[in-house]
């Protein structure tokens, strides 16, 4: 979305105070009908426009790590992934989410990045495909909006930012 990066009040709302919220969450200081709520910081609306004609689609979205970064954090993911499900495994996915993306110390942090897994490959993934430019909308009622235009680039299953995505997503879930 830009080599300057994301606006520093973007940040604030879409890193820093999401990771307040898997902080909170994971020490049992939040309940599930609040982290719905404070879960808009991660879905936004992706719309596109391509050959499907024009789409609006929820996506699951989030800041990714830079480069140089991409395997060790991957390495962590899928040490906790291999382990299998286990009593803890949402707490202790939600604690490495803490200590790899969502420390306090976010140089880690690609500031010009987000990354999402398409899942259903119908019409965002075809208008993708065709023409990679996008909008996405983040939004918290009731008076808390984003609209961040880019280009979309798409890595193919196998590539270290598939890998990655998805064993960011497996961590918690």
């Amino acid at each position: 979305m830009g080599e300057r990066g994301f606006p520093q009040q973007f940040m604030r709302w879409a890193y820093i105070e999401r990771g307040e919220t898997i902080k909170q969450y994971a020490k049992g200081e939040l309940s599930e009908q609040e982290l719905l709520g404070e879960f808009l910081r991660h879905t936004p609306v992706l719309v596109t426009y391509g050959p499907a004609g024009l789409n609006a689609s929820v996506k699951g979205v989030g800041l990714i790590p830079r480069p140089e970064h991409l395997e060790t954090t991957l390495e962590t993911y899928l040490e906790h992934i291999n382990q299998g499900w286990h009593e803890e495994y949402t707490k202790k996915g939600l604690n490495i989410l803490q200590q790899t993306i969502y420390s306090n110390n976010c140089e880690i942090i690609d500031p010009t990045k987000l990354g999402m897994l398409e899942m259903a490959k119908k019409h965002t993934w075809l208008n993708l495909r065709s023409n990679p430019r996008a909008t996405l909308l983040f939004y918290q009622p009731p008076t808390t909006s984003y609209e961040l235009r880019g280009q979309v680039e798409i890595h193919e299953e196998g590539s270290i930012y598939h890998k990655l995505l998805n064993a960011q997503h497996d961590t918690y879930h």
